[in-house]
């Protein structure tokens, strides 16, 4: 149904890179939501009223506000789209993930006040009505939560949208905590047990999961989060497919939303090289970057010593003395300068979060190990965090 109404509704719908295309399916998807959650609600409200069972009532409430939840995802999925302007010169992307928050937070409300109610009924029971046709509207709700499940889960890795991702992890534990509804509904009719309340627990712990996940999902971009792995290897094989770059170094993406991204990074090259050349290349690199992967791009040019014999050997002297520390670490912008007595080595470390040494520590072995070789030897380091 969602590919049909893209295929009528959305121009140039297999263009999702497209800012339009995307909020196109964002509305789409939004409104289908909307549409399908309100009908749910209503069926489920009559089911619950009929057979007194707070749990199916609690459900429909639940269904009640996936559809707040969706025009909430379609504001903002609309004001995320909205151009940069003096005050935001980075665009309004960011807006996706505070929408997503929005929902996160109406799914905990939810989630704690079903609990609540839940408790109580615990404690004071009511009787609850076994009725073939509620149990027939909780069947088709769990077979209606499961589509908009998929068909969120599809466009939102389709259009890389966090509130859809989000609205696909919703609407399948909606599907589970339905199922238990209708499981506790058995029950009572079999065994002349009400667990009516227990269930209503179990749907609520449900939804919190749910708006657990919600939240991470939105707030973690917020924040500040590691780019995607293959996003990071794909820029890294474009420069250095480059003639004349020898390695790169210090890459770093700022999400701004999705699809808006500032990349900046270190490109090596040989130090025998030309200035104007090598800034020439640095812009054509630049502007190839923004053109492939609409952002912005900065690079940072790094003159490598490749000629000089002696600076080539005490390089690979520093890098076994780092390899034999821990294969996670690495160098680059390696430099020698010789003074008048001493001869200093000038380089960077990469060390990952977390390692078992301290940064200090490994300073001070890679030293150690330098003035072991040679006395007349002075390592100046400084130690990086990998960010992509």
């Amino acid at each position: 149904m969602i590919s049909l109404l893209s295929r009528i509704f959305i121009k140039d719908y297999k263009n999702v890179t497209d800012p339009a295309v995307r909020r196109g399916y964002g509305m789409l998807t939004g409104i289908m939501g909307i549409v399908l959650n309100l009908l749910l609600f209503g069926g489920k409200l009559f089911a619950g009223i009929i057979t007194g069972a707070i749990s199916v009532t609690a459900d429909a409430f639940n269904n009640l506000s996936d559809a707040g939840t969706s025009v909430i995802s379609m504001v903002g999925i609309k004001l995320a789209g909205r151009p940069a302007d003096k005050e935001h010169p980075f665009g309004h992307g960011r807006m996706e993930y505070v929408a997503g928050l929005a929902v996160a937070a109406v799914i905990l409300i939810m989630g704690y006040e079903l609990g609540k109610d839940s408790i109580i009924k615990i404690f004071n029971p009511e009787e609850v009505t076994f009725n073939v046709v509620s149990l027939i509207i909780l069947g088709a709700s769990v077979l209606v939560k499961f589509y908009i499940c998929l068909y969120n889960r599809k466009i939102g890795k389709l259009v890389n949208s966090p509130a859809m991702k989000a609205t696909a992890v919703d609407s399948l534990s909606d599907c589970i905590s339905t199922a238990a509804v209708i499981a506790g509904l058995v029950v009572y009719e079999i065994f002349s047990v009400n667990i009516d309340g227990y269930v209503g627990i179990l749907v609520a712990l449900f939804i919190f999961k749910a708006g657990f996940e919600a939240a991470k999902e939105s707030l973690t971009p917020l924040i500040g989060e590691r780019p995607d792995s293959d996003y990071v290897k794909e820029i890294e094989s474009t420069v250095m497919g480059y003639e004349g770059i020898i390695g790169i170094h210090d890459l770093i993406v700022h999400n701004y939303g999705v699809g808006s991204n500032i990349i900046s990074l270190h490109a090596e090259v040989p130090s025998e090289m030309g200035f104007m050349e090598a800034h020439e290349l640095i812009d054509v690199i630049e502007n190839d970057l923004k053109e492939k992967y609409a952002a912005v791009a900065t690079v940072h040019m790094d003159p490598v010593e490749t000629t000089n014999e002696t600076a080539r050997k005490y390089k690979e002297l520093v890098k076994s003395f780092i390899s034999e520390i821990s294969p996670e670490i690495s160098m680059h912008d390696f430099r020698m300068t010789d003074g008048v007595k001493n001869r200093n080595l000038i380089f960077d470390v990469v060390v990952p979060y977390k390692f078992r040494m301290n940064d200090n520590a490994i300073k001070a072995l890679i030293c150690e190990k330098i003035k072991r070789e040679d006395e007349n030897l002075n390592a100046v380091i400084t130690i990086d965090k990998e960010m992509a």
